[in-house]
């Protein structure tokens, strides 16, 4: 068992945490094994989060006050967390990739800038493409404007040196 004071620190750190990451997501691991669970674990700190087991009355009392506190409305039954400190995008496809495989996790849903995300909206997230498709894909939007300009601009004089090549062509054979 946990003392009072054990708990006023875990929910202190966590608080502190919760007010300056991006994003939270909710999980219930019902009979998830310590191997998978490390598993999990191994995978979400590659994509820079933490997953940590927390019991629910200090998850709703570390959130309350903070940007996560939507996500007290996910908190039920057994209860891990995976804090996201980087790219919330790659942390949700961990979670929804695991949850696949392992039938032992369930994604509850979680917040993201402040926001709700429901489960399914958390698999809708997972398939995003990666930051830097995402980056390719808009500078080409924005590309794809100036280079049309471009084009325009440069078969002004390419369509008039047709035309006077014609003409040439056509004196000659008058010739």
């Amino acid at each position: 068992m946990l003392t009072r004071k054990q708990k006023e620190e875990i929910v202190k750190k966590l608080q502190a945490e919760l007010e300056e990451v991006p994003a939270v997501f909710v999980t219930t691991f019902k009979g998830m094994t310590a191997e998978e669970s490390n598993e999990l674990r191994r995978r979400l700190r590659e994509k820079g989060a933490r997953y940590q087991v927390v019991k629910n009355t200090l998850l709703r009392l570390a959130s309350s006050g903070t940007p996560a506190e939507p996500l007290q409305e996910f908190i039920e039954g057994p209860t891990g967390i995976a804090i996201c400190h980087e790219d919330p995008v790659e942390i949700a496809k961990v979670l929804v990739e695991f949850a696949k495989e392992h039938d032992s996790l369930i994604n509850r849903g979680g917040v993201l800038g402040g926001k709700p995300v429901p489960a399914a909206s958390l698999e809708a997230l997972a398939k995003v493409p990666p930051r830097e498709v995402l980056l390719a894909q808009l500078l080409g939007v924005l590309q794809a404007p100036v280079a049309q300009f471009v084009q325009l601009l440069a078969a002004v004089p390419r369509n008039f040196l047709y035309v006077l090549n014609a003409i040439k062509e056509k004196k000659a054979e008058e010739a």
